[in-house]
């Protein structure tokens, strides 16, 4: 049966750092995923938020310390033609993730840039936002449409996987894809976008965490992205009540390597995190806070 401990910061070290009671050779090298937090969707008729940039590798060389930091999502928007908030930077060592960019908000507002970008929102042909990360960790978002009421909506957070999908005449554009990874030992999908708002229809979040957008209360109501997935929110839908857009979903910081390699000696900071030993390896998943680790 595998092994699992939850921990938060250096207190708990007798579980996180065993280091006393092993005989074994510190790690020198780990596989990684770091999914940065998705942004907030927009507000009225808003865009999807843009999903937290994603990337994974292998064989990383690790020695001394390192940083490790988990991205909160960004927040929804809740004021007209300002955009949902980006999404924070995850970081392990010299990798960082970049946030999701914030959705559009309101009449004709572009999507932010960010890992994935966030969508445009409706009532104009707002542009999403852009993949600016590099290296490339995402996917653009797709583009709001405009038209009489209520045939407009806004366009969907772009994914790590997948562009979000702009809006079309009454349907807002869903959130793009996220990409999935193994590196727990089982499949997992991660950082999909958020789905666009819109008066009378909504777009769905992407797989991997996406929120889905609001329908302004005729046709369901939005979502946040998920925590420690990276999704981005959903947009806002046009009524009173559903107009705000959506949060993000925080992010997550995973490392795996052989267990026949000692635990990280010290787990410092707020990091907040859970060690389990399963399949032959080590895997430590960090779900938020920041702080050094030692080897």
């Amino acid at each position: 049966m595998p092994l699992s401990t939850t921990l938060a910061n250096s207190s708990a070290r007798g579980f996180g750092g065993l280091r006393n009671f092993e005989s074994l050779p510190a790690p020198t090298s780990v596989d990684y995923l770091v999914v940065a937090g998705g942004g907030g969707g927009g507000r009225q008729d808003g865009g999807g938020g843009g999903a937290g940039g994603y990337l994974s590798g292998l064989s990383f060389a690790i020695s001394g310390s390192f940083t490790v930091t988990v991205g909160a999502g960004g927040a929804g928007s809740t004021t007209n033609y300002v955009n949902g908030t980006d999404g924070n930077n995850s970081v392990f060592s010299t990798i960082t993730s970049t946030g999701g960019g914030g959705g559009g908000s309101s009449n004709n507002q572009a999507g932010a840039n960010g890992g994935s970008g966030g969508g445009g929102s409706a009532g104009g042909s707002a542009a999403g936002g852009i993949k600016t990360a590099s290296p490339v960790q995402g996917n653009n978002g797709g583009s709001g449409t405009a038209g009489s009421y209520p045939n407009y909506g806004a366009g969907g957070g772009g994914g790590a996987g997948a562009a979000g999908a702009n809006a079309t005449s009454g349907t807002p554009g869903a959130g793009g894809n996220g990409s999935a990874s193994s590196i727990t030992g089982s499949s997992v999908t991660y950082a999909g976008g958020g789905g666009g708002g819109g008066p009378s229809r909504r777009g769905l979040g992407g797989t991997g965490g996406g929120g889905n957008g609001d329908s302004g209360g005729s046709g369901g109501n939005g979502s946040n992205g998920t925590v420690n997935l990276g999704g981005g929110g959903g947009g806002g839908g046009q009524d009173t009540v559903n107009n705000p857009g959506y949060d993000g979903g925080s992010g997550v910081v995973i490392l795996k390597y052989p267990n026949t390699f000692a635990n990280l000696n010290t787990i410092g900071g707020t990091l907040v995190y859970t060690l389990t030993n399963t399949g032959g390896n080590k895997i430590y998943q960090f779900t938020a806070g920041t702080g050094t680790v030692t080897v």
